[in-house]
């Protein structure tokens, strides 16, 4: 035993840092490069994939789940691979010590380097919460793990420039001022929510992790990542199908009569937190609603509630946190969403 924890971590340091470059290179950094100059260029990135070119999102059924579905399932495989491999690579190939030195706080630092370090993923909130169970399991903070999960996605540089060109960069602003507050406020607030009898929970398990024999590190991620894929994967599936069938009732019909209304803007609040979207899909969302005569404060709303979370990652979540924590930051979310709503209006965008 005492050979095996003094294994030399140099090798599956290099893998982690290598699959996690290469796969961000592929999947995201080129692909996103390249689409910039497509919105510059012609100020649009796609067609909605809530409702194509129509008003209104189809009619309840299979075969909406299953046009949804397979959609989303094609914007979004590539990343959600690369969350798996990353996700189990954390708890198999990086030493415990690095994730508790760096994110293992239970203050304002720990949050704050979580959001940092989510930057470069741009990942959706189903393709990062992989990754954020990996951190949870290798007893990262929670606060870490929140703002690094909202991070991928509110503060996505990419989105944050397509939305600039297609939307306008109020808009970007707009995201931007709340968006802050919303992965470091709320990642902060996490770890004050955290009890003395977690932490001390989280320390036991910290140090038996760091007792654990860490030989065979290859081996120990292909185990891990079987057994992600194998709990989060069909919970997932499952979601993503309802949520595409329920799409007609979740938004109804687009046009003029959806205006300014605190009702509107707190219904597409709620229903933006819960549905389910690839990265960057609420610029072309919202672009077609606003074509279609909705006024700017629901879109305000479904900028900062689509990207953070949806229904199926907080499922995908339910086991690394506790259930306080997932039912603060939905209503949190909600509540960024009504203040982006109340913004765009006063603001009058």
């Amino acid at each position: 035993m005492t050979e095996a924890r003094r294994i030399n971590p140099a090798p599956q340091i290099a893998t982690f840092f290598v699959v996690a470059v290469a796969g961000l290179l592929y999947v995201k950094w080129l692909p996103y490069y390249n689409r910039a100059f497509v919105a510059a260029a012609h100020h649009s990135i796609g067609h909605s994939i809530l409702m194509g070119d129509a008003a209104h999102a189809p009619a309840p059924s299979w075969d909406a789940a299953l046009a949804y579905a397979l959609a989303y399932g094609k914007a979004i495989w590539q990343a959600m691979v690369l969350g798996l491999l990353l996700g189990s690579a954390v708890q198999a190939l990086l030493p415990v010590k690095w994730v508790a030195r760096m994110l293992g706080g239970n203050g304002f630092a720990s949050a704050l380097a979580g959001g940092l370090a989510s930057l470069p993923g741009m990942m959706c909130t189903c393709c990062a919460a992989p990754v954020v169970v990996g951190l949870r399991r290798a007893q990262a903070a929670p606060g870490a793990a929140i703002a690094f999960w909202l991070g991928n996605t509110v503060l996505n540089p990419a989105t944050l420039i397509f939305m600039g060109f297609v939307l306008g960069w109020r808009w970007t602003l707009l995201r931007l001022f709340l968006g802050l507050p919303m992965v470091f406020g709320l990642g902060y607030l996490a770890n004050r929510m955290t009890s003395v009898r977690e932490a001390a929970q989280a320390q036991t398990a910290l140090a038996a992790l760091v007792a654990a024999p860490q030989d065979a590190p290859f081996r120990r991620w292909l185990g891990a990542l079987w057994r992600m894929a194998l709990r989060l994967i069909p919970e997932y599936l499952v979601l993503v199908l309802l949520l595409g069938a329920a799409r007609a009732w979740l938004f109804p019909a687009i046009g003029p009569q959806i205006d300014n209304h605190i009702l509107w803007v707190a219904a597409f609040a709620v229903a933006g937190m819960l549905f389910v979207i690839p990265t960057a899909g609420e610029v072309p969302i919202i672009q077609a609603m606003l074509a279609l005569g909705m006024g700017v404060g629901p879109a305000g709303a479904l900028l900062m509630t689509l990207p953070p979370i949806s229904l199926p990652s907080l499922a995908m979540l339910s086991r690394s946190f506790p259930p306080r924590i997932l039912a603060m930051v939905g209503a949190a979310v909600v509540l960024f969403g009504l203040a982006g709503g109340a913004l765009a209006i006063w603001l009058r965008f």
